[in-house]
């Protein structure tokens, strides 16, 4: 079929938009006017964002009713120019040549996913979508059994392709997407061509960028899947048999790929940024939904192990694994313990950390001496914290001498050594070996007269009687310094006394001084 003439429109986007409508027509309603898509796919060539749409809106139209009329060629599709013969065989040409078109509308409109028009992005996404669910329900290859459910996997590729790139910032486009991924088959499938996309692009580039991470990261933690074990029945490629047969009909199918994808993605070496992100939300959106959670181990041991932030965020992770799939950690505590250190009342992520040491840290069943090295060590960070994070630190040392009463003895020993013969080891890293058992909680008492009235108020509670409740400490995780200034501004204090005074006489105090004589008070 040889290629098509130019397209006479007038000026303007109306005119382009009447020029591609009688193009659409002329197409639509013979086949000898064939020619005329390659003007339509011309269109979606400009550098005109305006006519970009429209060309795109244009080739929606087309190629939808052409797949809904059978005017493509069903079947592995054969290259173009290839002799086709026999009785139908202007028809089947005429298929195979439209279809070509169909690809090189698809590769373009895959193209303008990465358009700098984020409008022209958006339209090129719901249009691949279109055909996405047009080409579920009229299929372009003829299914291997009768009543065989197909998807349009290459198709599909092609979208989750072009939104993970390689060098722009999808974020926004991805966001859009996440609307198609409410469907069951949509997110069966975007799982699966996720995972390919990352192992297609891993393998081309020795180096992959922060940009297709940040890209795929967004992606992955998009898909959500249900909580409770049922079969699946929301699908954006309807078809009218459905049968228990289909892997997308079964949750635990979609768990097996949700896991498929995840493990594919933390295999590779990440940015220490994304660690971060995967940690945050690992232990409520990632193990919940794994067919074997417990494949996690190793990832989330690493990250422990790394220290810092990456380490307080693993804990989450690391204490599904432990109390709900029974993980064996012999030096969870200990680890825990090293995590101590100063930096732990600056970090961003200080209010997780205490959340989860106080739930670690509830239990009766733990020895007295881990529990008072977990005191004595937070008593003896105290010294050198900021007042917000004192104001948190003393009831978490108090509720634990409440759940403990053995380790009561560290405010009760009143032949406590001095300070510089204190038994204390603050540089042992084995809480067992580390003798707070045999110390005594003498930084909370030097804390009584800290500068802050509230932070002495909060150390003074250790003189009264420990039997009492315990203190939540959950409105205290959150407390800032600005809170914390904020609140001492709204405080009233006393009622101003009127004070004598004697006005000054002089710079010195006396008129006949010689300062009077070149100095004045003003």
């Amino acid at each position: 079929v040889p290629d098509g003439g130019g397209m006479e429109r007038e000026p303007g986007p109306a005119g382009t938009r009447r020029a591609l409508g009688r193009l659409l027509e002329a197409v639509l309603g013979s086949r000898g006017e064939a020619n005329a898509v390659f003007d339509i796919l011309a269109v979606l060539q400009s550098e005109d964002q305006e006519e970009i749409q429209e060309a795109v809106r244009t080739c929606s139209r087309l190629f939808g009713a052409m797949l809904e009329r059978g005017e493509l060629f069903v079947g592995p599709l054969p290259p173009e120019g290839a002799a086709i013969t026999g009785s139908r065989g202007a028809m089947r040409k005429y298929k195979v040549w439209m279809r070509h078109r169909y690809h090189s509308c698809c590769n373009r409109l895959g193209e303008l996913l990465a358009h700098f028009s984020f409008q022209v992005k958006e339209l090129a996404l719901s249009t691949l979508m279109k055909f996405v669910q047009l080409e579920g329900m009229h299929p372009l290859e003829k299914p291997k059994w009768e009543g065989n459910y197909l998807f349009p996997r290459r198709l599909f590729k092609l979208v989750v392709g072009g939104l993970l790139s390689t060098e722009e910032d999808h974020s926004l486009l991805l966001s859009q997407f996440r609307e198609y991924m409410e469907y069951d088959d949509i997110r069966y499938h975007t799982m699966q061509a996720a995972t390919d996309v990352v192992a297609q692009v891993t393998n081309l580039h020795s180096e992959v960028s922060l940009t297709f991470w940040n890209n795929a990261f967004t992606l992955l933690s998009a898909v959500s899947l249900p909580h409770q074990e049922r079969n699946l029945s929301n699908f954006y490629v309807s078809h009218i048999e459905s049968s228990d047969k289909w892997k997308i009909a079964h949750l635990k199918e979609h768990r097996k790929v949700f896991q498929a994808m995840w493990l594919s993605f933390l295999k590779h070496k990440l940015p220490l940024s994304l660690y971060k992100k995967v940690l945050v939300i690992a232990h409520d959106s990632i193990l919940p939904h794994l067919a074997q959670p417990t494949l996690m181990i190793d990832f989330l041991s690493s990250a422990y192990d790394l220290g810092g932030a990456v380490s307080l965020l693993a804990l989450n992770g690391l204490f599904v694994l432990i109390h709900k799939h029974n993980l064996e950690y012999p030096d969870f505590y200990r680890k825990l313990y090293g995590l101590l250190e100063p930096s732990i009342f600056h970090v961003k992520y200080r209010a997780r950390f205490f959340h989860l040491a106080d739930l670690f840290l509830s239990s009766s069943h733990l020895p007295a001496y881990l529990v008072a090295a977990f005191a004595k060590r937070l008593a003896r960070l105290a010294l050198t914290a900021p007042p917000e994070a004192l104001l948190m630190v003393l009831p978490f040392i108090c509720n634990l001498l409440r759940r403990h009463p053995a380790c009561r003895v560290l405010v009760h020993r009143p032949q406590a050594s001095e300070l510089d013969a204190d038994p204390y080891d603050p540089v042992e890293e084995d809480p067992a070996k580390s003798r707070a058992l045999e110390s005594s909680l003498w930084e909370l008492q030097a804390l009584q007269h800290h500068y802050h009235p509230e932070v002495s108020k909060a150390a003074s509670v250790i003189n009264q009687a420990l039997s009492v409740p315990e203190v939540s400490i959950a409105p205290l995780l959150e407390l800032t310094a600005y809170e914390l200034f904020e609140q001492d501004l709204k405080k009233k204090g006393p009622e101003p006394v009127p004070l004598e005074f004697i006005p000054a006489q002089g710079l010195l105090g006396r008129r006949d001084d010689l300062c009077a004589q070149h100095f004045r008070l003003s």
